[in-house]
């Protein structure tokens, strides 16, 4: 979805306000942000929200599917053409690590707030979040099977993966040492080495 996922959200002021969303969200929290909040900081009046969401519930939802879909696309275009098992868990979780380190403001805001979505939002945001876990079981799964990957509990070891690279947007501060690459690099080292991997 590009350097700034809400650039894929028309219009503009949709993206505007998206952006506004997450500032308001992180510094305030889901329930302790108001509608004005948003709309004062995307520099609209305070109705403007409403041409664009209903609800401020129906913003946090689009952040989140926003956010998930982004995630989704980069690390499936990460393994595309990519050739062998310990290659390609390189590949996925150097870009999952990177995504996180990127978007590190929205992906906080959503594993704060994903309790705060709506039922239904939360159903659909499960499927894409399952899909996303997947791609790494896959991999484990797959190097296992060849005998590349030393795993004694592949659903464990995926998870820990997982939580590994998603755990980035809590810590990580663009003002740090580490740029977003570094961070991926050091990942994918540690998932590789999780898995005991044969690398040449």
């Amino acid at each position: 979805m590009g350097s700034d996922m809400w650039d894929a959200v028309p219009p503009d002021a949709a993206g505007r306000l998206l952006r506004a969303a997450v500032d308001s969200f992180g510094e305030l929290g889901y329930h302790g942000t108001s509608t004005r909040h948003i709309t004062a900081g995307a520099g609209m009046s305070a109705g403007a929200l409403y041409v664009h969401y209903r609800t401020k519930a129906d913003l946090l939802f689009q952040i989140a599917l926003t956010v998930h879909e982004s995630v989704l696309a980069e690390l499936e275009d990460a393994v595309d053409g990519v050739a062998g098992p310990a290659a390609r868990v390189r590949a996925l979780m150097y870009a999952f690590a990177c995504w996180h380190a990127r978007h590190h403001r929205a992906a906080r805001v959503i594993q704060n707030e994903l309790g705060a979505l709506r039922p239904p939002h939360a159903e659909r945001i499960a499927v894409l979040r399952r899909r996303v876990r997947a791609l790494v079981r896959d991999e484990v799964r797959s190097g296992a099977a060849a005998g590349e990957f030393d795993v004694a509990d592949v659903e464990g070891t995926a998870r820990a993966m997982s939580s590994l690279a998603i755990d980035v947007c809590r810590w990580y501060r663009p003002e740090g040492a580490r740029t977003p690459e570094d961070v991926g690099a050091l990942t994918a080292h540690l998932c590789l080495r999780m898995l005991g991997a044969r690398t040449s």
